[in-house]
């Protein structure tokens, strides 16, 4: 990792929807390619906007923090974020069974998420696979006995 750089428009907008949890202003920051990749799965806009919707109606106080971007390698944007919440109402994420509220507390461990980003939007995410990382940590703090994923 280098030096902080400066945060693309498109990458702005998408950390803004986060925090606020609009799913316009996420969609909004997507180029027409955009694919969120981890190690098991690759989703494409619809089931980013859909898992996210799922997110914010389980968890309506989930909130967001992080450092600084950076420049990582391959020319993606490091962010390192910290995000958590507290189950209140169903988790129903796409695909999965739903689990009623808990009021258990989720912290999600810090770690990197890697954005290709430019001028016509994000084309890819990818966080960096860490035990306890989303979705599976929340489905494990939030008691599921054999999460998925």
């Amino acid at each position: 990792m280098t030096a902080p750089v400066e945060i693309p428009p498109p990458l702005a907008l998408y950390m803004e929807g986060l925090r606020s949890h609009d799913l316009a202003k996420i969609e909004d920051s997507f180029a027409g390619d955009i694919r969120f990749v981890t190690p098991t799965r690759t989703m494409g806009s619809g089931e980013i906007l859909s898992f996210l919707a799922a997110l914010y109606r389980g968890f309506p106080d989930w909130t967001y923090d992080n450092d600084p971007p950076v420049l990582a390698g391959n020319g993606a944007i490091g962010v390192k974020w910290r995000q958590g919440g507290t189950h209140t109402a169903t988790l129903a994420f796409p695909g999965f069974d739903s689990y009623p509220a808990t009021s258990r507390k989720v912290t999600i461990p810090e770690h990197f998420f890697y954005y290709l980003v430019d001028d016509l939007g994000l084309h890819e995410i990818r966080p960096d696979p860490v035990p306890g990382g989303a979705p599976r940590g929340i489905f494990e703090q939030i008691g599921v006995e054999h999460p998925p994923l």
